[in-house]
């Protein structure tokens, strides 16, 4: 099996589609959109939120460690838990949990009750991620797989283009308050148009605590998760304190950068459609190719990044590295387990949140405790580990 391609025939996906539902494609990439604007917004809000409610920015970075944590558990279990449930409704009822979620967070009046939403949060992201990163091979044709799973994703790199940065402006020019109000409705949006063009999806198989353990029996799988471990971990360790960086060590005024983080994304997103369709040839070059300038992009931010301009060109590069990681990873479990691919991809969504929050919480323990810069070496170091561990799987014909 060579290519993204023939992924999809030797799935055992019930009902796979006569043809190719792009609306519904549409409205799950908004769902992507959501969920990551949801989870990283605070990233642009620590100083704010922060100020508020008397909390240092380490600490407010819980933020962003809580619901990712909460979501790494959620991916496996929600599945688990619901068992045969049609997954529409699942996914009806994640994002009206959504709704309730960053309403709780708007109104929160003090950082604890703040973190409690965030918990719901963490619930929705991880279940709705769950399903939604292994439904191309649902919703559309076999041929059109690596460009939906690539349209899906693009609603990553669409949250940090828009998403985050809209919100951050949105809580500098009217509080935190208003951003997460915004997001309780756009929730509510996404909502009624997955009422209106979600079809109905019959679990493919029931997700067990053994089937799941049986998926690091595979060698692709396992390098995988590996680098995902990785390439997440490192990434989040930095990027949560991206902000403080540019305005510390590059020099950048704070007006600057949510401008910069719109350009960030905005190189993230091309990233996620030129990985798509390197994927849909090479998966394992392409993978350790995104690995490999991970790997360069954050050490030499802290080397060459003291300037404003060095500093908001390396941002750029290291956005149009990062890109391609979601849509990389999630083709290479689909690819590595083509037969369980709900499954894989539970525990891939588990990993990679996890991974967000332990990157964002060790990342806040550094820069409390140590340096800045200190995050942006262990972010490359670790994107050189997960290029060590691609590589090793370079003769494994199911990720060629």
């Amino acid at each position: 099996m060579t290519t993204a391609e023939q992924t999809p025939a030797r799935t055992q996906e019930p009902g796979l589609p006569g043809k190719s539902r792009w609306s519904a494609v549409s409205v799950v990439t908004l769902g992507t959109f959501l969920l990551v604007t949801a989870e990283q917004l605070p990233i642009g809000l620590l100083t704010s939120v922060g100020s508020a409610l008397s909390v240092s920015e380490g600490t407010a970075a819980l933020m962003v460690t809580v619901p990712s944590i909460v979501a790494g558990f959620a991916a496996p279990l929600v599945p688990m838990i619901v068992g045969s449930l049609d997954r529409r409704v699942l996914l009806l009822g994640l994002m009206a949990l959504m709704t309730v979620a960053n309403l709780g967070s708007a109104l929160a009046p003090n950082f604890a009750v703040l973190v409690g939403s965030r918990v719901l949060v963490g619930i929705a992201v991880g279940g709705f991620w769950a399903v939604a990163a292994g439904l191309a091979v649902r919703l559309v044709v076999p041929a059109d797989v690596p460009r939906a799973t690539a349209v899906i994703f693009g609603g990553v790199g669409a949250a940090n283009v828009f998403g985050v940065p809209l919100g951050t402006l949105v809580g500098d020019l009217t509080g935190w308050r208003v951003a997460f109000s915004a997001l309780s409705a756009l929730a509510l949006v996404t909502l009624i148009a997955l009422v209106a063009v979600l079809p109905r999806l019959v679990a493919s198989q029931a997700i067990r605590p053994k089937l799941l353990m049986e998926q690091f029996r595979n060698p692709g799988v396992r390098v995988g998760i590996i680098a995902t471990v990785l390439l997440v971990f490192g990434h989040f360790a930095a990027y949560t304190f991206v902000s403080p960086a540019l305005q510390k060590l590059s020099g950048i005024d704070e007006r600057y950068v949510g401008p910069l983080l719109f350009g960030f994304g905005a190189a993230g997103m091309i990233g996620n459609f030129v990985a798509g369709s390197a994927l849909s040839r090479r998966v394992h070059r392409s993978v350790l190719t995104i690995a490999a300038a991970m790997t360069v992009a954050m050490p030499l931010f802290v080397l060459l990044g003291q300037t404003m301009v060095g500093g908001a060109v390396l941002l750029i590069v290291w956005g149009l590295a990062f890109g391609g990681v979601s849509v990389g990873l999630q083709t290479w479990m689909i690819k590595a387990a083509p037969q369980s691919v709900e499954a894989a991809s539970s525990l891939w969504v588990a990993v990679f949140n996890l991974s967000i929050g332990f990157g964002a919480l060790v990342g806040g323990i550094i820069v409390d405790m140590l340096t800045l810069q200190g995050v942006l070496w262990l972010g490359g170091a670790c994107a050189l580990l997960a290029a060590l561990a691609i590589w090793t799987a370079r003769d494994n014909d199911a990720v060629r």
